[in-house]
C-alpha cells in the first residue's frame, strides 16, 4: 500500500483536531490546517496506519461518533456527578483501592483507547496493564468489589463494547 494511502486517515484527524481546537474557519486557518495536515499525515502514515481501508470503513466513523458522544454525555456526566457527590457529602463516602480490571481487545489501539477512557473519566486512574493478561491495573475512588467481573462490569464493560467496534 503507498504512504499517501496510508497518509489519508492520519491527515484527516490532523486537519478535524486542527480546526476544533483553534475554532477557526477562516481560509488562512483552513489552508494552513490542511498544508500542516498533509505533512503530518504523510510523516506519520508508516507509524500508525497498518491497513488504510479498515480506518477508512464508514462504519467504524460511526462508531467512533457515537463511542465520542457516549464518552462525553454519559459517561463522563455520571463520572462527574459521582465524584461531586462524594465531595459534598459529609462523610465523603470513598473506598479508594487499585483493582485488576480484565480487558477483551486485542489490538494496541483498543487497548490504549479504553486505558485512555478511563482514565480521563473522574474517580479511576490506569496506573499499569499488563497486554499478555489482558488486565488493567485501575486505582478506583470507590471500589464496590475487587473480583474481575464487578470491576469488568463498572470499569470497563461500556467503554469495550464501542471500542472493539471502532479498532478490532
Amino acid at each position: 500500500m503507498s504512504r499517501l494511502t496510508k497518509a489519508i486517515a492520519p491527515a484527516v484527524l490532523a486537519f478535524v483536531a486542527y480546526v476544533v481546537f483553534t475554532g477557526s474557519i477562516g481560509i488562512y486557518d483552513i489552508v494552513t490546517g490542511a498544508l500542516v495536515s498533509i505533512v503530518a499525515g504523510i510523516i506519520t502514515a508508516e507509524l500508525v496506519v497498518e491497513k488504510p481501508a479498515k480506518s477508512l470503513n464508514p462504519l467504524r466513523l460511526i462508531w467512533l461518533a457515537i463511542y465520542t458522544l457516549y464518552y462525553l454525555v454519559i459517561a463522563e456526566t455520571k463520572a462527574h456527578l459521582d465524584v461531586m457527590y462524594r465531595i459534598i457529602h459529609p462523610k465523603m463516602p470513598i473506598r479508594p483501592g487499585i483493582v485488576r480490571a480484565p480487558f477483551n481487545v486485542k489490538t494496541d489501539y483498543s487497548i490504549v483507547a479504553i486505558a485512555n477512557s478511563i482514565t480521563n473519566t473522574p474517580g479511576t486512574v490506569v496506573v499499569d496493564l499488563n497486554a499478555e493478561k489482558g488486565v488493567y491495573y485501575v486505582h478506583w475512588i470507590n471500589v464496590k468489589a475487587p473480583d474481575p467481573e464487578t470491576t469488568y462490569n463498572n470499569i470497563v464493560k461500556d467503554f469495550e463494547k464501542f471500542i472493539k467496534r471502532v479498532f478490532d
